[in-house]
């Protein structure tokens, strides 16, 4: 199942989104799930990929994708293997980089999603609400929510209170708004209150499955505010289609990035955007610390200042 890949095998790739490899993001070669005895067990298999390596002669394996690769590339590099890291997921959660690959995209369809939204709420004097991904990470939503004129972000780091997204509202009604959008990301909780779960899977290496808070908040409001309120959960459509401009830019950038890191014998490394320049940090300094929305964000301040509720306060 090993290929040389040529010029004409990555021809005409730059505008798909997904993998061309197959790969997944789901399997830990350190916890990697196995049938034995009619039982899924998990065993490490780490030393498959050591003598996968050796019998093709692969002197150096570059890693692509979000905070679970990264943390598979510093065993493996702990294991003397020559890893080069790149910062790949819709989240943008990996610290020490201004933006993952990916991320650009997702927002981008996101904004699309609220535009039309936007239409019907407008017109039938609803509650809209979009519920995003980003898991304990609010860039999708804090993003796309600034982007497609959300009155109501919902973020993992602001706890939010049902009483002040209400007063908004009823606010905007006042004021003859006879509709609001809200933003949500999926792991957006209430002060005091846990994460909206959808299910827990397991034998799966993420066992919580986030979603359904965009429902639940719908149902809260209408039932305060007698406002027909609707839910949209977009879901997997964030992470498909054409990648836009600046992701593939970002996406070359990186990847002449990392051979060049392999070029110089820099390895143990995952290459970074820093004030748009790309560069690369030690990937022992990435791995196990996520890159949340800090409270004190230029992009949350301007949200307040524009009079967009962020639910902890009015």
């Amino acid at each position: 199942m090993v290929v040389t890949l040529r010029d004409r095998d990555v021809a005409g790739i730059l505008p798909r989104g997904g993998t061309i490899l197959g790969t997944t993001n789901r399997d830990n070669p350190f916890h990697y799930r196995v049938e034995e005895n009619g039982k899924h067990v998990f065993r490490n298999m780490s030393d498959r990929i050591l003598e996968n390596l050796k019998s093709n002669g692969i002197q150096a394996l570059v890693l692509i994708g979000g905070d679970g690769t990264h943390a598979v590339a510093l065993e493996l590099e702990k294991l003397g293997v020559k890893v080069v890291g790149v910062p790949k997921t819709i989240d943008n959660d990996i610290p020490l980089t201004e933006r993952t690959f990916g991320f650009d995209s997702a927002v981008g369809v996101a904004s699309w999603a609220l535009d039309r939204l936007h239409t019907t709420a407008e017109s039938h004097h609803r509650v809209m609400i979009l519920e995003v991904m980003g898991r304990y990470a609010g860039w999708i939503s804090l993003h796309a929510g600034m982007a497609g004129g959300a009155d109501v972000i919902l973020i993992p780091e602001i706890p939010y209170d049902i009483d002040v997204i209400v007063r908004k509202v009823r606010d905007r009604v006042e004021r003859g708004k006879r509709f609001s959008i809200i933003v949500v990301s999926e792991g957006a909780a209430p002060i005091g209150g846990a994460m909206t779960v959808k299910r827990i899977v397991e034998d799966s290496p993420e066992k919580i499955r986030l979603g359904g808070i965009g429902e639940k908040l719908a149902n809260e409001i209408e039932q305060r505010t007698e406002i027909e309120s609707r839910c949209t959960v977009l879901g997997h459509l964030q992470r498909g289609g054409t990648p836009t401009a600046f992701d593939r830019i970002l996406a070359t950038r990186y990847g002449v990035a990392a051979v060049e890191c392999i070029c110089r014998g820099e390895f143990g490394r995952m290459v970074a955007l820093q004030k748009n320049e790309i560069t690369s940090v030690p990937i022992a300094d990435v791995v196990g610390k996520p890159h949340n929305v800090p409270s004190d964000d230029q992009l949350v301040k301007a949200g307040r200042a524009m009079g967009i509720c962020f639910g902890d306060e009015d």
